[in-house]
């Protein structure tokens, strides 16, 4: 049996360890998120991902 594409891409994400995120921040911040993300070339996601990482090293 096939598999549908919600199917392919949610077996995709538990081989890579990924999972989706949802959540309500400020425009001011989706707007900033965004505009980081293109000036250096990288995902929103990996902005957030370095973002939690450099603060987490903060508090070490």
């Amino acid at each position: 049996m096939a598999l549908t594409p919600s199917q392919i891409v949610a077996k995709s994400d538990a081989r890579r360890g990924m999972k989706a995120k949802s959540y309500k921040l400020p425009t001011t911040l989706i707007d900033k998120i965004a505009e980081l993300s293109a000036q250096h070339n990288i995902s929103q996601g990996e902005l957030l991902r370095q973002a939690v990482e450099l603060w987490e090293l903060s508090f070490n």
